[in-house]
């Protein structure tokens, strides 16, 4: 069964989050993860976000894949240069 890691980002400080980005580069593919889309939100068509935050879907092989490459410590080291440069949340759907 294919998981899927969904992704919200506010970025507030971008020089620190291309730290971060730049720390996960390829990362997500050694897990067997597949980009699905990444993109800033263009419009609300309902709800409360802003214009503007960026969405990252990832598609895994399995559950097990995506919680080790989020448990992977390259992924832990990056997120140091996330915090207080972007609010993030990360959900995990299967399908």
């Amino acid at each position: 069964m294919s998981a899927y890691i969904v992704a919200t980002v506010d970025i507030t400080d971008a020089e620190r989050f291309a730290l971060y980005a730049k720390g996960i580069a390829g990362l997500a593919e050694r897990f067997g993860g597949e980009p699905v889309v990444k993109g800033a939100v263009t419009e609300v068509l309902e709800g409360d976000i802003a214009v503007g935050q960026r969405v990252v879907v990832t598609r895994f092989p399995s559950v097990e894949d995506a919680k080790a490459y989020i448990a992977s410590p390259e992924y832990r080291a990056a997120c140091e240069h996330r915090k207080g440069a972007a609010a993030v949340a990360i959900r995990l759907l299967t399908a």
